[in-house]
């Protein structure tokens, strides 16, 4: 009997791996991980700052390492949304329906609402709110010139993987025909996210171009999750210098790829290799600019990499810029550093770049105070 149960295992575990292999594993894309991009140097004047960030990583690392995993979840999102809480901001946050999905205008003194943001939210599509995002938020805000729709999508355990993608789809569409004042037309429209907001925003673009909708003029995607089949070999071999998703998520990179891709499709219920949730597998031409941001030492840098290698090979103009250090979407921590306020100047540049010109925007006396919550 027990050499029966073994035997039964045993071949068990080898149509796992043959099936993982066949059907979920995709095709081998490391011949995109060539040209690193634009490359920018340390900032050897601010260590302080720097170490004052690690320092409040690790106190949350702590935190949830004490914590049983059960409760871990709602921990992470209690700290995401607490974590600038105090932070004085000059934005207006006002609470708005976009067809069935909650969300936030979010608008600097003198915004010009027909020139649009939808921003998508990180938190490995389990955290994260429109509230833990406000740093980013309100400085999107500024740059453009215009209003930033920061959206509340459905996160998982509580929903499946595709409600999301859902609620982005429906918010894209929204958008193009309402604004902070009402039912108005777009003039420029663009698309940003961070980490899982920037799997979302890159599956988004390439789903409102098979739609045939108006494209946005631009997307940015901060240490965006390209590729759900985990085949990026930064995600192992940057696990010991990724400061924040290192401690989280480094363990995992133990268990062999073929268990992983297993592990997603039951969570998520897609296959992993699917371009819904692994934009880099999908068809990456006819998209509009994309800029791509990451830090050299992190677990996802690889997968931003080969997106924009794959992406300019398809002729889409797409951009990666990478900095030297190991925080995971630290354009979070801004003001605190100054890699963060870099990487938002080339956001701005970019942006200015790509869309049409700011119309001149009428004074109408807004105070920067928050509206609601």
């Amino acid at each position: 009997m027990l050499t029966a149960l073994l035997v039964a295992a045993a071949l068990a575990v080898a149509a796992s791996w043959i099936v993982a292999r066949l059907a979920l594993r995709g095709a081998d894309l490391s011949a995109f991980d060539g040209p690193t991009g634009e490359r920018f140097p340390a900032d050897d004047a601010a260590p302080g700052e720097l170490q004052a960030v690690l320092a409040q990583l690790a106190g949350i690392s702590v935190q949830v390492h004490s914590t049983p995993l059960r409760g871990r979840t709602a921990l992470l999102r209690r700290l995401m949304d607490e974590a600038f809480a105090d932070r004085p901001l000059g934005a207006t946050f006002t609470a708005v329906d976009c067809a069935g999905v909650p969300g936030q205008w979010v608008q600097a003194p003198g915004a010009d609402g027909a020139r649009r943001t939808l921003y998508i939210h990180g938190g490995a599509f389990a955290m994260g709110s429109p509230r833990s995002h406000r740093t980013l938020t309100s400085r999107l805000a500024e740059l453009t010139g215009g209003a930033v729709l920061a959206i509340d999508y459905r996160l998982m355990p509580e929903h499946r993987r595709m409600a999301g993608i859902e609620d982005c789809r429906r918010a894209y569409g929204w958008m193009l025909a309402h604004g902070p004042d009402g039912a108005q037309a777009a003039h420029a429209v663009f698309v940003a996210g961070d980490s899982a907001g920037g799997n979302l925003a890159l599956s988004l673009v390439a789903w409102v171009r098979d739609q045939r909708l108006r494209l946005p003029d631009a997307v940015v995607a901060l240490s965006p999750v390209t590729d759900c089949t985990l085949a990026s070999p930064s995600l192992r071999a940057n696990a010991g210098t990724d400061v924040m998703l290192g401690p989280l998520f480094g363990p995992l990179g133990r268990l062999p790829q073929w268990v992983l891709l297993w592990l997603g499709l039951l969570q998520t219920r897609i296959n992993p290799r699917d371009p819904v949730v692994s934009p880099l597998r999908g068809d990456l031409s006819g998209l509009p600019p994309i800029l791509l941001q990451a830090c050299e030492g992190e677990m996802l840098v690889d997968d931003s990499r080969r997106y924009a290698n794959r992406a300019r090979a398809a002729g889409s103009p797409v951009r990666l810029q990478t900095w030297p250090h190991g925080i995971h979407a630290w354009q979070v921590f801004n003001p605190e550093l100054t890699a963060a306020r870099d990487a938002l100047a080339e956001i701005g540049r970019f942006l200015d770049e790509a869309a049409p010109p700011m119309r001149k925007p009428a004074d109408d006396g807004r105070a920067a105070t928050e509206t609601t919550t």
